[in-house]
């Protein structure tokens, strides 16, 4: 028997609450998305049981209706007619959705999307970047080679560059010229500035003396936060600008007020607003290692990885360094490798845990760029975005540090985590394989346990009945 499209987008309509509870409404191949004021005004099961709806979830401040292929449309149109609402486009709805959702979510969606396009470019390179590491560490005469040379150039091209790749992703996220986004990520890493990766063994640093600021001439490789800021400013000083600027000047004056006040702000008030939370920061790791019974280590392995969020973890070589020069073992790598394994472990089990296809082509290899030691595919690309594996990645890091300290593991050298790390732990190649996998377990089993695919990622399937 055809279903009665009419009689279905009524009885949907009737069950959401009254028009005062509906936000907005639109459909992709086989849903209907909605988003409302109160989902608690609607009766989940009632809606459930209406004939034609194969299944109700809600995801990222959208309700979600399974109507099914080329049903959905009829229905759709069918509701728009009852409802009195107006069409509007799932990108209408996914903004309508956005704006619905509380603040630290917001953070973290806007951070996914922004990380989402790019995830090709630093999953490649994470991936190529821990195996040419592996095997210069593995092949002292490999890392002398020309081959090397050329293939480690590669593989940390989108590392390097990395606040261009995010700069131009947030424009687009913010509603921003992903152009002048660009200009903004690249005058964060010009070549004229101090790289920030040798800023700890820098004789001296340049000073810029604008106005009533000193601003060391420092870039940012490595830095997501600060750029992510720098843009959204940018895409909010181009809005207005457009708005308020004469038409017939606004193609030159919008976009050279925008670059120049955007990256005036950015060396003058964000920039050094970051550079001293580094500051802290560090002082702080430094101090925390120190903390006896393993605790200090503990509690640092949990962290570890916001800091790789902020693009704060390449200073802690200042750390390993620094212990290496007093004749001392590198207790701080063991931190790091338990809390990168730990994301691997993580991602790995969201990998074997999800039935998205497309969630499985990003995880696999975000996991093992992590066990070789590069952390960002699977924080940025799996981990961040579902949130409870960066949490549970965190407890396994935790658990995996603290053990570390209290075997009192120790690396000769710094520069690589994870499974290359077996090279520079000779004396402690048991425990640190014990420590691997702990931290790594603990962040499997608990991400196995407490994660759990929302309907809205896995494949669409027909409700079936008896």
């Amino acid at each position: 028997m055809a279903l009665d499209y009419a009689a279905c987008a009524k009885e949907i309509y009737e069950t959401l609450g009254g028009r005062e509870n509906l936000v907005s409404a639109a459909h992709c191949a086989t849903r209907l998305r909605l988003v409302t004021v109160d989902n608690s005004k609607i009766d989940m099961k009632k809606l459930e049981s209406i004939e034609g709806v194969k299944g109700v979830f809600s995801s990222n401040g959208q309700l979600q209706m399974i109507i099914g292929t080329g049903t959905v449309n009829k229905v759709y149109d069918e509701f728009l007619k009852v409802s009195g609402m107006t069409a509007a486009t799932k990108d209408d709805v996914k903004a309508a959705a956005a704006k619905s959702m509380p603040l630290p979510q917001r953070l973290v969606k806007s951070l996914g999307d922004v990380f989402v396009p790019i995830l090709p470019a630093i999953v490649a390179s994470g991936l190529m970047m821990g195996l040419v590491e592996a095997l210069g560490k593995a092949i002292p005469v490999f890392a002398s080679t020309d081959w090397y040379g050329f293939l480690d150039m590669v593989s940390n091209t989108a590392f390097a560059y990395l606040p261009v790749l995010v700069a131009v992703s947030a424009a687009r996220v913010f509603g921003g010229n992903i152009f002048l986004g660009g200009v903004i990520g690249l005058s964060m890493i010009h070549s004229s500035l101090l790289n920030a990766w040798s800023v700890a063994t820098a004789d001296s640093i340049p000073v810029w003396h604008l106005l009533c600021f000193n601003v060391k001439q420092v870039g940012y490789q490595g830095h997501v936060i600060p750029v992510i800021i720098a843009v959204w400013l940018m895409s909010q000083i181009e809005k207005w600008l457009h708005k308020h600027v004469p038409e017939v000047v606004d193609l030159f004056v919008t976009p050279l007020c925008t670059v120049l006040i955007t990256t005036f702000l950015t060396f003058t008030i964000i920039g050094p607003i970051f550079s001293t939370a580094e500051t802290y920061i560090l002082s702080f790791a430094k101090w925390l290692i120190t903390v006896g019974f393993g605790i200090g280590s503990l509690i640092m392995g949990a962290i570890y990885p916001l800091t790789v969020v902020c693009g704060l973890h390449h200073m802690y070589n200042v750390i390993e360094a620094g212990l290496l020069s007093e004749g001392s073992l590198n207790i701080w790598m063991p931190i790091a490798s338990a809390a990168n394994f730990a994301q691997c472990g993580a991602c790995l089990a969201v990998a074997l845990k999800s039935k998205n296809p497309k969630n499985k082509t990003i995880a696999i290899p975000s996991a093992l760029s992590a066990a070789l030691g590069i952390t960002e595919p699977a924080i940025f690309g799996v981990n961040l975005r579902y949130v409870k594996p960066l949490v549970c990645g965190m407890v396994g890091g935790a658990v995996g540090a603290w053990f570390g300290s209290i075997m009192g593991i120790g690396a000769t050298a710094y520069g690589v985590t994870g499974i290359p790390g077996f090279l520079i732990v000779s004396d402690y190649i048991l425990p640190y394989a014990v420590m691997l996998l702990i931290s790594g377990g603990v962040a499997f089993a608990l991400t196995w346990v407490f994660w759990k695919e929302e309907a809205a990622d896995e494949p669409a399937k027909a409700k079936t009945t008896v």
